[in-house]
């Protein structure tokens, strides 16, 4: 079994809030990442590929490929937009790194024809960040 993977970069505002919270729990829970203006971060989204490899071309995926469905399912949408308000499928979705990888994972899982989705990392910065299996 092969794994390769992608990094892609985008940067993004957000606004970590409960509507169903108070604005006293929503400042207790998010602190700092519960500001009314939002705040940003650049991000960055590895996307692995497990699989074998293709004897005839010697790729277990075209990363040019993986680099084109990465960039028109998620990059394109995201990338210098505020989260909460500017892309469609966020909507109603609190952006936690952890709601957003979910996601993600939704939006690729079948686009990935070539070996098959194994795993995404989403950096929220150098010292944090989630792994989703869909599992």
């Amino acid at each position: 079994m092969m794994f390769v993977t992608k990094r892609s970069e985008f940067s993004a505002a957000h606004r970590l809030n409960n509507p169903d919270f108070t604005p006293e729990k929503n400042i207790e829970v998010y602190d700092k990442c519960n500001n009314k203006y939002g705040h940003g971060h650049n991000y960055f989204l590895e996307v692995t590929v497990a699989g074998e490899v293709n004897p005839e071309t010697g790729y277990l995926i075209d990363m040019r490929n993986l680099k084109r469905i990465v960039n028109t399912e998620i990059i394109e949408k995201v990338d210098h937009k505020n989260l909460n308000y500017e892309v469609d499928f966020l909507q109603r979705t609190n952006p936690t790194m952890e709601n957003l990888i979910k996601i993600f994972w939704d939006l690729l899982v079948d686009k990935i024809t070539e070996g098959r989705l194994y795993n995404i990392r989403l950096y929220e910065n150098e010292t944090s960040w989630v792994d989703y299996t869909g599992l």
